[in-house]
């Protein structure tokens, strides 16, 4: 499959892309940089909103805004000004912690977690409802990654990347509950560390690795169905976009590379494109 460098955006930490369609803009992250990304693969352009601090997710809202999860808690971000408005913190007496990756459910709230900076296990997956409350679903997580939810609605998946699993939950989408926790598959060490997720059309899980240079495709019922292999080896997650919703976007990090591991890997941080042959689905907005 050929994998193409479509920006060559060199983020030290790039995360959390997602397709905005209303602006035909692919949003990312560079987390530890505080940087927003709104790209335009049509033009080659790549505009940039510092928010201030670590900023981990980036969702659209039905408002025009975008919701972000930044080290503190859940904000609004204005995509013309770059103004930033706090919603609620989160683990305001854990300075050690900062907040990861999410995505929004079928009922349009938003799913995120936190991470030990230190790595023990004092991270927490938690929901924001569209009235602004959030409520804290899962506990004694060292590094909340990908979640992502089966195209019925029925299924919610979930990586703690200290695990090395993919985990499902029966999901109740009107309640916003999460019961049953199995697992799904277990990504070898040697393939790396399972990062974020996405769901496409036909049910299947696209997951990067990290520090493996790979993405992995899971059938829904966990069966490893291919493999990716990039040129860089840390990818960090996938996201759907483009008018049918074929093209599979990925970011990528240099963070933890040596400098002799940069030179080698000189298109680490950027974000990659390939036509997979299977489109994914629309991604929600925050309703709120």
């Amino acid at each position: 499959m050929q994998i193409d460098l479509v920006l060559d955006a060199k983020t030290q930490l790039g995360e959390g892309p997602i397709w905005d369609a209303v602006r035909g803009r692919l949003l990312f992250v560079d987390i530890m940089r505080g940087e927003v990304h709104e790209f335009d693969p049509a033009t080659g352009a790549d505009r940039v909103l510092t928010v201030g601090e670590p900023v981990s997710t980036i969702v659209p809202s039905r408002r025009g805004d975008w919701i972000i999860a930044t080290q503190t808690g859940f904000s609004r971000l204005h995509p013309k000004t770059g103004a930033v408005h706090r919603i609620v913190s989160v683990e305001a007496d854990m300075p050690d912690n900062r907040m990861n990756d999410g995505a929004v459910d079928a009922r349009g709230r938003l799913w995120a977690g936190t991470m030990s900076m230190s790595g023990r296990r004092h991270g927490s997956l938690y929901r924001l409802d569209t009235d602004g409350r959030v409520s804290r679903m899962v506990t004694g997580v060292t590094v909340s990654n990908g979640v992502g939810w089966s195209p019925d609605g029925s299924l919610m998946y979930y990586i703690d990347t200290a695990t090395a699993r993919i985990d499902v939950f029966d999901f109740d989408a009107h309640w916003g509950t999460i019961t049953n926790r199995r697992t799904l598959a277990t990504v070898s060490h040697r393939a790396g560390h399972p990062d974020g997720l996405v769901v496409d059309a036909e049910g299947g899980l696209w997951v990067a690795l990290w520090a493996g240079g790979r993405i992995h495709r899971y059938r829904p019922d966990g069966t490893l169905e291919r493999e990716i292999k990039l040129p860089v080896t840390h990818p960090t997650k996938c996201a759907f976009g483009g008018e049918d919703w074929t093209d599979l976007y990925i970011t990528s990090a240099w963070i933890e590379l040596t400098p002799k591991e940069r030179e080698a890997q000189p298109q680490a941080g950027g974000v990659f494109v390939c036509r997979p042959g299977v489109a994914g689905l629309p991604p929600r907005h925050f309703d709120g």
